[in-house]
């Protein structure tokens, strides 16, 4: 039996962060939970998605944080996912989340239980007779077409109506055999920016606005965009809420886009529950928030 004077040595639990071999330019923040990760007793590591050989048995908990090159490697991420779902280590957000969000088809399924989207066709593979209707389909002169399984930006594109012959060469070449879909161009990413707000285990953290730089329609940093802290309107941050009711199981962490439409009302760009930038930076305590919601979740399944 411990007396008082004794010391005893604290089992400290191991965190793999699934990071990009070589980040490049991306901006990155995550560093910013090491410290309160530390006070609840978390040892983090970086890890590369791609390095070999690693034994996940080693970590109680494995967070998918930055591991921004996997759209080109999408079987391969998803393979490395699965290995670590057989370890003893647990996965946050969980695979069935993953899985589901793996591809934006997901917006189908959150429209179909109610959600407010960003009014979308889908293709399976690419037919330049088709192209036409998108305008027509929309009532707009400006569409927007993205792959199904993509990130930052790459391989999205403004098409002006009508397309011309290097562009749908281009097209035809980029999508073709390739899932992708369609949408109009809101003139509100321009004018106003793109949300997003920040959850952690349900509970609201915090939001920031990205604004492309002139003549851009690209809300990513790294491409010039202007990203600003904010405190969004009420309805925005309901409108969250109820969209996340609609998710299951609830994820640690989520970032949900939005544009203001048209009519006034938010709708959903996308639901980043893989590998989302958290923007801590943004918040003095985002990072606390993060670990707290981080560390009750892994008590929670060791309880349960």
């Amino acid at each position: 039996m411990a007396t008082t004077g004794d010391t005893q040595a604290v089992t400290r639990k191991k965190c793999a962060y699934l990071t990009m071999a070589d980040p490049g330019d991306f901006v990155t923040d995550y560093d910013l939970s090491f410290e309160p990760m530390s006070a609840l007793g978390w040892e983090v590591e970086t890890l590369s998605w791609r390095k070999p050989g690693i034994d996940w048995d080693h970590y109680d908990a494995v967070y998918i944080c930055t591991p921004w090159d996997y759209p080109q490697h999408a079987d391969e991420f998803i393979e490395v996912l699965e290995t670590i779902e057989r370890s003893s280590a647990r996965l946050v957000n969980a695979l069935p989340l993953v899985h589901w969000s793996l591809g934006k088809t997901y917006l189908r399924d959150l429209e179909k239980r109610g959600a407010e989207i960003m009014p979308s066709i889908w293709y399976d593979d690419v037919d330049a007779t088709d192209i036409p209707g998108w305008f027509d389909t929309f009532s707009t002169d400006t569409v927007v077409i993205k792959p199904v399984v993509g990130g930052n930006a790459v391989d999205t594109y403004v098409l002006a109506n009508p397309v011309g012959k290097d562009v749908l060469a281009m097209l035809t070449e980029t999508f073709a055999g390739r899932p992708f879909f369609v949408q109009p161009f809101i003139e509100t990413i321009q004018t106003e920016g793109e949300y997003s707000l920040f959850f952690f285990s349900g509970s609201y953290s915090h939001a920031i606005v990205k604004k492309p730089k002139a003549g851009d329609f690209r809300v990513q940093e790294e491409h010039g965009a202007d990203i600003q802290s904010i405190e969004p309107p009420p309805d925005l941050i309901a409108t969250a809420h109820r969209l996340l009711e609609l998710v299951e199981p609830q994820p640690v962490y989520v970032r949900a886009d939005f544009v203001r439409g048209g009519d006034n009302r938010f709708l959903l760009m996308e639901l980043e529950l893989i590998e989302p930038s958290l923007y801590l930076r943004t918040d003095a305590n985002a990072a606390s928030r993060f670990a707290a919601a981080f560390d009750a979740h892994m008590r929670a399944g060791a309880t349960a």
